[in-house]
């Protein structure tokens, strides 16, 4: 295993720069004037294939014997990874095969293909296009390029922290890295800590997929059961073995942060460069905006790494609807008011100035009415409290739904329409978004029990959202969770969630 001396002299003579650009280190105006520090953006979306993955793709693929080069190689990607090894093998004149996922979305396909490698689609999820592509490498006698844990490309990944050192004017405090299997923050940290080992570098990894935050805790690599795909590409169940190695000696801390926060801070990045970021590229942005909260840090000097942007279009409805909810700039809340005239008016003269941005409502009975009711906050978490103070003041039942992710997700579209169902479950699934995954699913269910509801929306991700009621009566409860084992999908009971019975049940 390369010591800290070795990976300095690799970064050194790395021989990204044949395809690479060395990206921007961009002042975050307005960011820096919101959070009283200030905060620097590392442009690797800049990047020829708009994401850092480049660099360290092609300073594996320079450095293999003529042998190798001859042979050809193999790799398992469903995007970054995958573009910058097609550039690579086309400058450098490789035979590249990809292997991709069959889920990937087709505009990664014909990106990789237009950049001169040949593709196969093969599996459902990254890990079974990478145990193909394992096969085919033995088969075929060809190099399998990882896309994280190999010392060539964490040396390629390390010249972002080189460029930054040489950018950077003045006193730098921490470096916060996007972390996915561990390959880009093993080079950063790498190379600060060994010259500059009083700056902090610190990993940010989404809640729903934190390999590295959960290895470098119980000191060992874990292997997650299950990771969220909203930020794709970090959606890794386990980090490199050599990422790790370095992490846990060189890495200070790794911070966690919701889909939420993801997407508020694609909005402070656009706002600031007007460019638009993948949710993995924004993870960093994210991490430093949660560790100024929490220390309560001013005048600091802290870098982002912006790395990467392939973000698929439709993706950014669900971006906008969700950023104001990260920004903790609004609230979505469940009011019951009386049903009578001018009880409505007397609700919204409580809110006073505040804008609302949500308000759906069906008559239920003759005495009360439920709301669904969004409201933006000008102070933050400070003004949703005073406002959830004023309400209940005024003797209105409430419940605050800003963290609700069945409310989100699906309750705010499906106000209205209620059904005195039996022994009625409601159940919320991510459905594979492939052929046939509905067909699946009923097929396994049979004639066993009633669908009574049944909502579901695409977000553009790997994964479909749905919301399920099903009628089990009270003596097939266990078969009915025996299904839910068999079939195989992610799902969560939300039968007893406070937002069903306020507006389906």
């Amino acid at each position: 295993m390369p010591m800290l001396s070795d990976y300095i002299k690799r970064i050194l003579t790395a021989r990204v720069y044949d395809v690479a650009i060395e990206t921007p280190l961009e002042h975050a105006v307005s960011l820096s004037a919101r959070l009283n520090n200030a905060i620097w953006l590392k442009r690797e979306d800049l990047q020829p294939v708009f994401s850092f993955k480049l660099r360290g793709a092609y300073n594996r693929m320079v450095n293999l014997t003529q042998l190798e080069r001859e042979r050809g190689v193999i790799a398992a990607s469903a995007g970054n990874h995958a573009q910058g090894l097609a550039l690579s093998a086309s400058r450098l004149g490789i035979d590249a095969l990809i292997v991709m996922p069959k889920t990937t979305p087709e505009i990664k396909v014909q990106s990789v293909a237009r950049r001169g490698a040949r593709i196969t689609l093969h599996g459902n999820t990254y890990n079974e296009a990478a145990e193909y592509a394992k096969t085919l490498a033995v088969e075929e006698g060809r190099t399998f390029v990882h896309p994280y844990d190999d010392p060539d490309v964490i040396a390629g990944q390390g010249t972002i922290a080189m460029e930054i050192m040489r950018q950077h004017h003045g006193a730098l405090d921490a470096i916060f890295v996007p972390v996915g299997g561990g390959g880009l923050i093993a080079g950063v940290a790498a190379y600060i800590k060994y010259l500059y080992p009083d700056i902090k570098i610190i990993g940010v990894e989404p809640e729903d997929a934190p390999c590295m935050y959960e290895a470098l805790k119980a000191d060992e690599r874990v292997v997650l059961d299950q990771v969220g795909i909203f930020a794709d590409g970090v959606a890794v169940r386990q980090v490199g073995e050599e990422p790790f190695r370095i992490a846990r000696k060189y890495v200070d801390e790794v911070i966690l942060v919701t889909t939420d926060e993801i997407c508020a801070a694609i909005k402070d990045i656009f706002e600031d460069t007007r460019s638009i970021t993948e949710p993995a590229g924004a993870l960093a942005v994210a991490g430093v905006k949660k560790y100024v909260e929490r220390e309560g840090c001013s005048g600091k000097a802290f870098v982002a790494i912006d790395s990467g942007a392939n973000i698929n279009f439709d993706r950014l409805r669900h971006v906008a609807e969700r950023a104001e909810l990260g920004e903790r700039r609004e609230a979505l809340l469940a009011v019951t008011i009386p049903e009578r005239p001018g009880s409505f008016r007397q609700f919204c003269e409580t809110l006073g100035q505040r804008a609302i941005t949500e308000f759906n409502y069906r008559y239920t009975d003759s005495s009360e009415a439920h709301i669904f009711v969004g409201v933006q906050l000008a102070g933050g978490q400070k003004e949703k409290q005073e406002l959830l103070a004023l309400l209940e003041s005024r003797d209105y039942p409430l419940l605050d739904m800003s963290d609700n992710e069945m409310a989100k997700l699906h309750m705010r579209y499906m106000v209205g329409g209620r059904a005195q169902a039996e022994h009625e479950r409601l159940i919320r699934f991510e459905f594979p978004e492939r052929p046939g995954a509905l067909l699946r699913f009923l097929n396994h269910m049979g004639q066993h029990w009633n669908i009574s509801l049944f909502h579901y929306r695409n977000h553009g991700a790997a994964y479909g959202r749905v919301l399920c009621g099903i009628q089990v009566p009270p003596g097939e409860n266990d078969k009915f969770d025996a299904f839910l084992e068999q079939l195989g999908y992610r799902s969560w009971e939300e039968t007893d969630n406070p937002v069903y019975p306020l507006f389906l049940r």
